[in-house]
């Protein structure tokens, strides 16, 4: 037996793996460059930590001689802790990002220049007007090792952070703040430029909704350079001068090629150029790259991604291997022979087969619903019969999509994990609106309240009048004051006193008829309208917004109650970050969802002018089909997350408008079926959602409302014991051992997740 036999029999013996035939070439590829193209559930990481084992144990590599670049930090802190376990005889080896790589060449160049630098972007509460406190760098979670707060200073009071110096720069050219979502915008701008090493003069032609991005730009690297006494650096500006110093330092150049003899970067489908650049540089003198990747798994070019390279890899390294792992360990027959078919709709890719030995399961489902909201209930009513809820994820294109969920499951008493718990929405300047509105309603004598969402009614008031009113201070209601003591048009008059009148009327309406009288007789549709015009942003974004509010709002009886349940979810969000190892519900976007699997998948809001984007299906009629095809590989991920079951969720009504099922939703049914019509017509339509599950049902469960008092102990099908604390109308407030929940009556009784508890409850555990 020679060593190469030896090694893969000892680490089946040792650790149980058994390797494929493509997969020990990989492992055995281990001269000059090489691409390992793997399919989703390919076992790529397995054949990473084997092929680095394999250099370190039989060719007498030492391990501080091996560098390995991953896509993010998490990533290389379960590789390393993957290769501890596989080897755990072996020394480390060199797991870090990008970022990190490139940054300690930066840090070393800088050191020897004697240039003063401070690190601008990392973990800073940005609090209101920007009032925050300064706290770790973020560049320790990119692997730095050392803090940098104490070279840490202020402007005008605040910290210095890559966010707050282009806020300022925003409100400087264009005499109003930001918004969260036009800072998203921004710094992804910011970062594609600097990721694809867009020339300056070019900076216009990209792409961005915030008006005079490239000026802004502009004015934030020229501050970083001279607005301080030391030079400001930025997470992307690790990689630009990373590279560019590479090019200067010949000295440290030949320092960083000469510390590796092989280097190995994974997910690199996700890698932009000047980070590809960077990797050229360090492994031009021996050649011995292994490149990791999948093209049909990118989807991050709106940030930089240029999965372009890859296929364009031999240009680069004309001697390279290529090779293709295709099997699929993780999915049934089922979701891979449907899965393999769809991403060959696109053409700019490798021509992989993928396939699987697995047997087959249970077809994928496509389920239509008559409008948006439906779509919640099903899952809820579908989820609530599963035991194991770790092995559930419910995948969206968008963030706003995980507002509603988390509003209907936590009503339900279905307990969740969300992946990325973005909490723009809870901030979001239309939600600050709408409680200004509603704030007026108790108090019309507060002219900040006005001040706040004064463009946005039917009242008309111009600046200066607002201004004008600024400076009365007498206690009285501020259209009283408008109308008596500020010069006015007669037409202003006139909706000045409607507006007076509508608030007054609204005070003690439900939330969900203020929002509505808010939206219709006070103007704030009409305003949306012509701001969305002026401004550039998306009218669809915010109205969706406004809809999301509405489902909030329903259940609810006061205003008062309205603003504590948006407290309150905004908490259950933040909290539900803590969850990750519990039995829970997992919902993440499809571009978080990417490494992830479940038993059990539901993907939903799949329409078009969400997935694909209206952008995406404008630029494919147009005659470009990039963003098409990425849209396409975002769909194949989300697909491929799946071992077993998986759910594709359409409708045909959102937001009081007619939609149309997306179209990948339709190739997945013109593939289960070639003969079918478009998916409206031949999708499982569900009617009646919330209807009580067949056969899943406890006999014990508690069947009535009347069946529930204070003081009784319950169980609770996910949750456990519990007490009922309170009873009002629909809603039940009961104490588990994880805490107090407010749960659903209605929705408890048609699931049948409650029984009464049994003579063993453990009222200790409380």
């Amino acid at each position: 037996m020679n060593n190469q036999e030896h090694f893969f029999l000892r680490k089946h013996l040792e650790i149980g793996v058994t390797l494929s035939s493509v997969q020990k070439q990989a492992v055995l590829q281990t001269e000059g460059a090489l691409l390992l193209l793997a399919s989703p559930g390919s076992g790529k990481t397995t054949t990473i930590i084997m092929r680095i084992g394999y250099l370190v144990e039989v060719m007498g590599i030492a391990p501080s001689r091996i560098k390995a670049v991953t896509f993010s930090r998490a990533s290389a802190m379960d590789m390393k802790e993957r290769f501890k376990r596989f080897f755990p005889e072996l020394p480390p080896i060199d797991f870090s990002t990008i970022h990190s790589l490139a940054f300690e060449m930066v840090r070393e160049h800088f050191r020897k220049t004697r240039v003063d630098y401070q690190l601008i972007e990392g973990n800073v509460e940005l609090a209101g007007e920007g009032q925050g406190q300064s706290q770790r760098s973020q560049g320790q979670s990119h692997g730095q090792g050392e803090s940098y707060n104490r070279n840490r200073s202020t402007h005008e009071g605040m910290p210095l952070h890559k966010k707050l110096i282009l806020r300022d720069l925003y409100k400087s050219l264009h005499n109003e703040p930001i918004t969260d979502d036009q800072m998203e915008e921004l710094t992804t701008y910011i970062s594609y430029i600097k990721n694809k090493m867009v020339p300056e003069e070019t900076w216009p032609l990209v792409k961005c909704e915030v008006p005079k991005a490239d000026k802004i730009l502009w004015e934030y690297e020229r501050f970083k350079r001279t607005g301080t006494d030391r030079l400001l650096l930025d997470f992307d500006d690790m990689l630009t001068l990373g590279n560019e110093i590479m090019d200067r330092d010949r000295e440290l150049l030949h320092k960083y090629q000469m510390k590796y003899d092989h280097m190995l970067t994974d997910e690199s489908q996700d890698t932009s150029l000047v980070q590809h650049a960077i990797i050229e540089k360090l492994v031009r003198g021996h050649g011995n790259l292994c490149v990791v990747a999948d093209d049909d798994q990118s989807i991050y070019s709106w940030r930089g991604a240029e999965p372009s390279y890859l296929l364009n890899f031999k240009e680069a390294y004309p001697q390279a291997v290529t090779l293709y792992m295709e099997q699929n360990y993780r999915s049934s027959q089922d979701i891979v022979s449907v899965t393999n078919q769809f991403i060959k709709r696109n053409r700019n890719r490798y021509d992989k087969n993928m396939f699987t030995n697995n047997p087959s399961h249970k077809p994928i489902q496509i389920k239509k619903f008559a409008n948006y909201q439906y779509q919640v209930k099903y899952l809820i009513q579908e989820i609530g019969k599963v035991a194991s809820l770790r092995e559930v994820a419910i995948l969206y294109r968008n963030n706003a999509s995980s507002v509603i969920l988390i509003n209907e499951f936590e009503r339900a008493g279905i307990p969740f994990y969300m992946k990325d718990h973005d909490l723009r929405f809870f901030s979001h300047w239309v939600v600050r609106d709408i409680l200004n509105f509603m704030r007026m309603t108790f108090t019309d004598k507060r002219s900040e309240l006005l001040e706040a969402i004064y463009t946005k009614i039917s009242g008309y008031i111009t600046k200066q009048q607002m201004s004008a009113l600024k400076e009365i201070n007498n206690n009285e209601s501020v259209f009283d004051n408008l109308l008596n003591h500020v010069e006015l048009q007669e037409y202003q008059r006139k909706h000045l006193l409607e507006c007076k009148e509508t608030l007054g009327q609204m005070k003690d309406m439900p939330p969900l008829q203020a929002i509505k009288v808010i939206r219709s007789k006070l103007g704030y549709d009409k305003a949306i309208e012509k701001l969305s015009e002026r401004l550039g942003f998306s009218k669809e974004a915010v109205i969706g917004i406004l809809n999301t509010l509405e489902e909030i709002a329903n259940t609810l009886d006061t205003m008062t109650d309205f603003a504590q349940r948006l407290k309150y979810l905004e908490a259950v969000m933040k909290q539900s970050k803590h969850q990750r190892d519990h039995n829970v519900v997992t919902f993440s976007t499809l571009h978080s969802s990417k490494g992830l699997e479940f038993e059990r998948v539901y993907m939903i809001d799949l329409i078009d002018g969400i997935l694909p984007s209206t952008e995406d299906i404008e630029k494919q009629a147009k005659g470009d089909p990039a963003l098409m095809e990425e849209a396409a590989r975002l769909f194949y991920v989300g697909m491929t997350r799946t071992k077993s079951q998986l759910e594709l969720l359409t409708y045909q009504e959102r937001d009081g408008e007619k939609v149309v099922a997306s179209q990948f939703v339709s190739a997945v049914q013109h593939i289960l079926d070639p003969s079918s019509q478009p998916v409206a017509s031949k999708a499982k339509s569900v009617k009646i959602l919330v209807q009580k599950p067949k056969g899943s049902i406890s006999p014990n469960a508690i069947k009535s409302s009347s069946e529930l008092e204070v003081g009784q102990f319950i169980q609770h099908k996910a949750i456990g014991q519990g007490e009922i604390m309170s009873i009002e109308e629909d809603r039940l407030q009961i104490r588990f051992k994880v805490g107090v929940k407010v749960l659903s009556i209605r929705v408890c009784i048609e699931l049948g997740v409650l029984e009464r508890a049994s003579a063993l409850f453990d009222e200790k555990a409380f």
